[in-house]
């Protein structure tokens, strides 16, 4: 074919446009993670709303339920959620104030589950307007028998919560042991059944 021809076709052939790169999806790993403190509140109030179904669960007149001698009673047990939040809560603004032992509880069942609730709020909003900095400064809490250790902030309050969820989950043996419904906990229980 002449130079001409060509030149005339190469001017009449549609010019292709070039291919673009298919956009993926973002994975995981490239979405922005949320802040160390957003990640915890966010598990936090999950697991807080989970603790209150299971303490407005247990009847009232069984608070002083205790499976064995060496146990604690309902009571004492349900109050640990309270004593837990109190200290994580301290740990926003200061040292820990450890005092004299575990607090006493009130006198009864529904006077523990008001204080809860008042104190997970209390938490939650203090944390809100806690820097998140404040999460890797370190306080001074047990390591040990008789021994102290330094922690950060943000290690303790996940350390608090996952023994809440632990002492849940005794409280959760104890509730069916005191004629109560257990209920959905992390998925389907025999007296909240999914299907």
């Amino acid at each position: 074919m002449p130079k001409a021809t060509k030149k005339k076709a190469a001017k009449k052939a549609p010019k292709k446009a070039p291919k673009k790169a298919a956009r993926k999806p973002a994975t995981r790993a490239q979405r922005a993670a949320p802040s160390a403190k957003k990640q915890f509140l966010d598990v936090y109030k999950k697991e807080h709303a989970t603790t209150l179904k299971v303490l407005n669960a247990f009847p009232p007149s069984q608070a002083s339920y205790k499976p064995h001698e060496r146990s604690n009673s309902a009571l004492k047990l349900a109050w640990t959620f309270v004593a837990e939040n109190n200290m994580a809560l301290q740990s926003l603004s200061g040292p820990l104030n450890l005092g004299a032992g575990f607090p006493q509880p009130p006198a009864t069942l529904g006077e523990v589950i008001a204080a809860y609730e008042m104190s997970a709020k209390n938490l939650i909003s203090t944390l809100e307007k806690t820097p998140e900095s404040r999460l890797g400064e370190t306080i001074d809490f047990f390591s040990g028998p008789g021994q102290m250790g330094k922690f950060p902030v943000g290690e303790f309050l996940w350390f608090m919560l996952l023994d809440s969820i632990h002492h849940r989950g005794q409280m959760s043996v104890y509730l069916r042991c005191a004629g109560g419904k257990v209920p959905s906990i992390y998925g389907p229980s025999a007296d909240e059944p999914w299907r």
